[in-house]
């Protein structure tokens, strides 16, 4: 469905711009004889979207035809457009973006240099259906060095409902209200990706392995997740309490998990600690 005119020029220019920053290295291509411009040639953008080096040139002058979707989508690939980029390239051509496929795994600079900087508070990065993408020093401590797990294992909520279900834990109601809510966010994001094949390979997995995720699962509760107070009996640091806090990262529908200790608590020094340890 057509949002707006297609804007010929501005569609012409971010062709030609996105097609400069490439190297042929990035999109499979040899480096080939030295090259008079920066960036993919235009037969080369052609051949990755499979379509004629004759349509992409008229694109790239503003005089070609309105461009279908399938033909954006194609140009998006070839591209490697980001999914803001790729939501831009719809705009100027006329046409809605598509929704995303599936929850963005991409993890910015910007969010990496934040979690590393945290030295003296326990962090990390899930996508939103809780796969961990991204973590820092003290995270290790709580949830496991995953530099030495396959990203299939790296999934909070396939932990949570992995553990038995008479478990000590399920009777700490605070613990039985974060399970509840981060079970409700992943039915949100269950309605916002539903192509995402992980995440259904996910639900499917729990629904036939745990009663107690098949009866959380069950009451259709949608909700995003609210911080809680945890208190956990670390073998190494002794009696910890924390507030989990989820922070919401809009633009990537990511959420930055932190253990935030109470200024001047016994649990501050002992992260304090282990952060001094860490960093010798």
């Amino acid at each position: 469905m057509t949002s707006t005119g297609l804007r010929r020029d501005e569609l012409a220019a971010f062709l030609r711009t996105r097609r400069a920053r490439l190297r042929p290295a990035e999109v499979g291509l040899p480096d080939g004889v030295r090259r008079r411009a920066p960036g993919l040639r235009r037969q080369e953008v052609a051949q990755l979207a499979g379509m004629s080096i004759d349509y992409y040139i008229r694109l790239e002058q503003g005089r070609g035809p309105h461009p279908s979707r399938q033909v954006l989508a194609a140009l998006a690939r070839a591209l490697l457009l980001s999914r803001d980029e790729r939501a831009y390239l719809f705009r100027v051509a006329g046409e809605s973006p598509p929704p995303p496929t599936g929850p963005s795994r991409e993890v910015s600079p910007g969010l990496q240099h934040l979690i590393d900087a945290m030295a003296e508070t326990p962090a990390y990065l899930v996508d939103a259906s809780y796969q961990v993408l991204a973590w820092n020093r003290l995270a290790t401590y709580f949830i496991g060095d995953l530099s030495t797990v396959s990203p299939a294992e790296r999934n909070t909520i396939r932990w949570t409902f992995r553990q038995p279900d008479d478990g000590a834990r399920w009777s700490d109601e605070e613990m039985v209200r974060f399970v509840r809510t981060s079970v409700a966010d992943l039915r949100a994001a269950y309605g916002r990706y539903p192509n995402d094949p992980s995440i259904r390979q996910l639900v499917t997995e729990l629904l036939g392995t745990s009663p107690r995720f098949a009866r959380l699962w069950a009451e259709h509760d949608v909700a995003e997740r609210h911080p809680i107070i945890k208190r956990v009996p670390h073998p190494e640091l002794g009696p910890l309490e924390f507030e989990c806090r989820v922070l919401y990262v809009p633009e990537t529908d990511q959420r930055l998990i932190t253990y935030v200790p109470e200024p001047g608590s016994p649990t501050q020094a002992a992260f304090r600690g282990l952060a001094e340890r860490v960093a010798a």
